[in-house]
């Protein structure tokens, strides 16, 4: 299933935030973590993922800090701020309240579509 690109954009802020409120990480691993969170139907781009991080870091929701691996890679860590922290509170809220909206939305059509699901009366 596609998923629109406003969509995955909505979300990039606050699963960025959550995986970082797991562990630090880097790129690379935010990527792989995004695939598994979703089961596998969110596949997000170097890319897209890229400029999301660089908007975070500049709004002081996460910083960044070279380092280099235990393979001899030099990596980009990200860390969550407590700046970044009351913001993924923030939007858990807003989130939640969307998903709440939207379940009683879906529930509301479901049952006003059962009818026509029904066999007619002659």
């Amino acid at each position: 299933m596609d998923i629109n690109k406003d969509l995955v954009a909505a979300s990039a802020t606050p699963l960025v935030l959550a995986i970082l409120a797991e562990a630090d990480s880097y790129g690379y691993a935010i990527l792989k973590r995004v695939s598994e969170l979703s089961g596998g139907r969110l596949e997000w781009s170097d890319g897209m993922l890229y400029p999301v991080l660089h908007r975070l870091e500049r709004l002081g929701y996460v910083s960044g800090t070279w380092a280099t691996s235990d393979v001899g890679r030099r990596r980009k860590y990200y860390r969550i701020t407590q700046r970044g922290r009351e913001q993924l509170d923030a939007q858990r809220r807003q989130w939640q309240t969307v998903d709440a909206a939207l379940r009683n939305v879906w529930s509301v059509l479901a049952a006003h579509a059962t009818p026509d699901l029904l066999p007619q009366e002659c």
